[in-house]
């Protein structure tokens, strides 16, 4: 039984007691009001942050012409990356409003160091005639053949494709001023499958006085032993990489490249083909990607066969 003295006593104290409980739970609310306020901006920014990642690995894919990884990079591997697998297995090609890959890529000089007779093979490396393997960076070439008609671009599938380039010291194989005749260092040719793709295993090219560095390409078609088709070109290589690479041995002995793209006069050139007029080369770069010790280089070859190219 509660004493009437005791009354104002009990009052006190639970007054005491509920403005403790309303300090406190005002303390609350004001340490914890900022985070209510700002969650709907941090979960935007976590949203953003995704998007932003999906559209990194969207611009590594539009500047590669592959789907992007899930990282939005290759991974290392002594097998065929998905990367390589991806860049090999492109099934169609999207135009954009481009000139150059609605009437095709264009085309230029063959130079003097074509050679015909060179061994069907992927792996270009190494010489037939002794077993000799070039050294160098090892660059694995992915090229795409497409036929380009009235706005359809479609992989053109048992197109042969030769490609030749010098090696680390600037040399070319089967050149008799070079002393190399009879020999067969990366040259070859593959026949492209039916998603347009031949592949190559070669080294990085090195430079010769006189010239970017380049690679030499040709594409024909032939019924039997008639030869429908043949188109010609160069493709050309990253200045800065080239820098990178002749950096390291066996390059750095052969030292620098003494002329960027820029310099090179076949580069800045019209095509011969008449389908640019000026920078030809612009048109012609490598799509070159890091990988490990090595470099994986894709390109495009849009065929136009409404035009005539025999």
């Amino acid at each position: 039984m509660i004493l009437g003295k005791d009354k104002p006593k009990i009052t006190h104290r639970m007054t005491i007691i509920s403005t403790g409980v309303a300090i406190i739970l005002s303390l609350t609310m004001i340490l914890t009001y900022p985070f209510y306020i700002d969650f709907p901006n941090s979960f935007a920014q976590i949203a953003l942050g995704n998007n932003q990642s999906t559209t990194s690995s969207s611009s590594l894919s539009t500047l590669t012409g592959r789907p992007p990884t899930s990282a939005g990079f290759p991974p290392s591997s002594p097998e065929l990356s998905a990367t390589q697998i991806s860049s090999s297995t492109s099934k169609s090609c999207t135009l954009t409003p481009s000139l150059v890959e609605a009437e095709g890529t264009p085309q230029q000089i063959e130079g003097p160091y074509f050679v015909e007779g060179m061994p069907n093979r992927s792996d270009i490396t190494s010489d037939p005639s002794d077993g000799s393997v070039q050294q160098g960076i090892p660059l694995h070439l992915i090229i795409h053949v497409y036929d380009v008609d009235n706005g359809s671009c479609t992989p053109l599938k048992g197109a042969r494709v030769d490609i030749w380039h010098a090696n680390s010291q600037g040399v070319y194989s089967a050149v008799n001023d070079q002393g190399t005749t009879g020999k067969k260092f990366l040259r070859g040719y593959q026949v492209t499958d039916n998603d347009g793709t031949a592949r190559f295993t070669t080294i990085y090219p090195g430079w010769y006085q006189g010239r970017a560095i380049h690679i030499h390409d040709k594409v024909r078609i032939f019924n039997g032993s008639e030869k429908t088709l043949e188109w010609t070109s160069q493709i050309y290589l990253n200045n800065s990489v080239n820098e990178q690479v002749h950096r390291q041995p066996p390059y750095s002995k052969h030292g620098l490249p003494d002329m960027t793209n820029e310099q090179d006069g076949i580069y800045t050139g019209a095509s011969t083909d008449h389908l640019v007029q000026s920078n030809t080369g612009k048109h012609l770069m490598l799509n070159l990607t890091k990988e490990g010790q090595s470099y994986i280089g894709s390109f495009n070859i849009m065929l136009n066969s409404g035009q005539s190219r025999h």
